[in-house]
């Protein structure tokens, strides 16, 4: 055999041994691509038997029908004590059912193939019951038996939802020098005091700490709020609010930068004209009720904060301090049916907004529908007009505001008015029977 039979023979055997090794690669491949298919093909079965072992929900969650209070307890206190249902709603179990039939299609979610969604009832007793207690959402999901979390999600729900769909209806602002009239007329009727449209404060709202806020909303009492400022008419409802402004604020600080205060200096927001008071015959303003905390303005009318002050004087802070009283005695109602409110608010800045602004709203429903319920509560006169103090301040309050002037100095056309306010008070035509022993 030559020399090239022989190069030719080791090509030959180069090549096959070339051939063999490829094949066995590749049946190496297949094999690890076999084993990796099978590898994985265990592992979605582990992970499958894993998550058939865990519950999708737990045990005691999934007998929320059998035993949470929404199915059980409240089906009970309905129909065998409608005190009791009360007591724990804060409502009628009638204005309870309107409540949830006006919020149904707002908080109805549809079922899933995992679970069915809650009930928009369920959602709303859960709010309602936060709103009344105040209690942690921790605690809370033991009741419900709904987990912590998802409370914390049906609350931010609900409020959002009774806002949209109640807060026109029953937070309206007079806009119209008839509507005015009509709130000027009750206050001079029920309380004595003419030609007031309104009792304007603020008070402090208790919350945690907002993230990276600082001190911002650290107020002069030591502790975080935010800010509910409210116009009251004489039947302690809530005709305006404004809510968030931050704790370190003061009520003039709120009052000068809110949209009302520049409705009234523009005189968008309807006055009606100056007439004169009862039994006088010289044309007086119309005006809001305020503390010391405010600028005295024609539009403004507040007590007098000097020391000396004189018989007719102390007579004019009695009558305008009776009337101011109303919107105490809102808080004090607001803040006794929703005890929340006297707790710290643990949500984030905008939920605790919505929490505030939802009780204002149910406060004035149940104004509206029962006018007369917690009126016990309230600050009485008894058969000499000597005033009784309520109920409601026996308890913890919303603390007021910082009493903070600035440079909010009373004009002179203020100071002339209430002067006249002052003698007429105090004359035949504007006194009442009663005021000399109350001063």
């Amino acid at each position: 055999m030559d020399q090239q039979e022989v190069d030719v023979e080791v090509i030959c055997l180069v090549g096959a041994f070339m051939v063999m090794e490829q094949d066995h690669l590749v049946q190496q491949v297949a094999l690890a691509e076999r084993e990796g298919e099978e590898a994985a093909e265990e592992e979605r079965r582990r992970r499958a038997a894993a998550r058939q072992q865990a519950a999708w929900t737990r045990p005691w969650i999934q007998r929320r029908r059998a035993l949470g209070w929404y199915d059980t307890l409240m089906v009970e206190l309905e129909r065998e004590d409608p005190r009791e249902f009360r007591c724990m709603m804060r409502m009628d179990p009638a204005m309870f059912h309107e409540l949830e039939g006006r919020l149904h299609d707002r908080l109805k979610k549809r079922d899933t193939n995992w679970r069915p969604a809650l009930p928009p009832g369920l959602k709303l007793a859960i709010t309602l019951y936060y709103f009344s207690s105040g209690v942690p959402y921790s605690t809370l999901q033991y009741g419900f038996r709904v987990a912590a979390n998802t409370i914390s999600l049906i609350i931010a729900e609900v409020c959002q939802a009774i806002i949209d769909e109640f807060r026109d209806e029953m937070i309206k602002c007079p806009c119209t020098p008839e509507e005015w009239k009509a709130k000027a007329e009750e206050f001079g009727k029920m309380w004595n005091f003419w030609h007031g449209l309104g009792a304007l404060d603020g008070k402090h709202c208790g919350m945690k700490s907002p993230p990276k806020s600082g001190s911002l909303y650290h107020n002069y009492k030591g502790f975080f709020s935010i800010i509910l400022m409210a116009l009251v008419d004489a039947r302690y409802r809530f005709m305006w609010v404004e809510i968030g402004a931050n704790g370190a604020c003061s009520d003039a600080q709120i009052f000068n930068s809110s949209h009302l205060k520049r409705c009234i200096e523009d005189g968008s927001i309807g006055f009606p004209p100056a007439e004169n008071l009862p039994g006088d015959d010289q044309p007086m303003p119309f005006f809001l009720i305020g503390d010391d905390a405010f600028a005295l303005r024609t539009t403004m009318m507040k007590p007098y904060s000097k020391r000396g002050m004189t018989h007719k004087e102390r007579i004019f802070n009695y009558r305008c301090s009776r009337a101011r009283r109303v919107v105490e005695n809102a808080f004090g109602i607001l803040a006794q049916r929703f005890t929340c409110l006297l707790n710290k608010l643990r949500q984030e800045a905008d939920t605790a907004q919505n929490i505030v602004m939802s009780c204002v709203i149910l406060h004035n429903l149940m104004r509206t529908r029962y006018p007369g319920e917690q009126d016990a509560m309230l600050d009485r006169e008894d058969d000499h007009h000597n005033m009784n103090p309520g109920e409601w301040r026996d308890g913890r309050q919303l603390p007021d505001l910082l009493q903070n002037n600035g440079n909010n100095r009373d004009t002179r056309a203020a100071k002339n008015q209430r002067d006249y306010l002052t003698e007429y008070y105090s004359s035949e035509a504007g006194a009442v029977a009663w005021q000399e022993k109350m001063v």
